[in-house]
Order: structure tokens, then sequence, then C-alpha cells
């Protein structure tokens, strides 16, 4: 049984990331920040993670090639990707490497709440209750 999810939050806007820790913090999860893709790819490999938030826009490495080497790596964590330019080709390819969800920027903290939940429902069988 899982009694503090870990959540890995990647965006180069550290505003963003920043917030949506304390948010999820708030609300029982350890969160663990990463400013981009190179940077959650050495976490992951170090840290047992249940649910990563990777944004897609990002320098060095973006969110869908971060998903897509841990794939390689048979790492199948799920992952919600968020983007503020959400277009049909990223969601194709979101599909393609079993992304969770994909979610448009501007998120509201209710939406993306409601997602990491089902993600770990559905993954874990958790609930905030537990």
């Amino acid at each position: 049984m899982i009694q503090t999810p870990r959540l890995l939050i990647t965006d180069d806007d550290r505003d963003f990331r920043e917030t949506l820790g304390s948010v999820f913090e708030a609300r029982g999860f350890e969160t663990i920040l990463a400013a981009d893709g190179t940077e959650a790819l050495a976490i992951v490999g170090q840290r047992s993670i249940h649910v990563g938030v990777v944004d897609f826009h990002m320098p060095r490495l973006n969110g869908l090639e971060t998903v897509r080497r841990l794939r390689q790596q048979d790492i199948c964590l799920p992952f919600i990707l968020v983007s503020a330019e959400l277009t049909e080709a990223i969601r194709i390819q979101a599909e393609q490497f079993h992304v969770f969800s994909v979610l448009s920027k501007s998120v509201t903290i209710a939406e993306i709440t409601k997602v990491v939940h089902r993600a770990m429902q559905d993954v874990y069988n958790w609930s905030p209750a537990n």
C-alpha cells in the first residue's frame, strides 16, 4: 500500500513547477521537482516515482522525448503531459508513448488534481482516503 505517493513535476517554468509542488504537497504527496527532461531522467534513475507531470516544451529534452527514453528503460509509470501549445501531432505522439493523459495549459488545479488522482487510482488502486 502506498502511504505517501511521489509525484515528479518536470517543467522549465519555475513558478508553475513550484506552485504545483505546493498544491500536491498540501494534498499528501511527496513532490520532486525537475527543471527539464534531462534532470527528470536522472531523478527517475535514482528514486521511485509513482506519477510524473511533464511539460512538452522544455530546453534540452522535451516532455515526449523524456517519456520515450524512460519507456526504452521499461519505466512504465503514468505520465501526464501538459502543453501551452497543444496540437493534434503532440496528442498522437503522446498516445504512441502511452502517456496517461494530455492537458492543455492553463490547466486548473482541480483538473490536474483529478487527473493525478485518477492515475494513482487506475495504476496503484490508491485513493486519497488511504
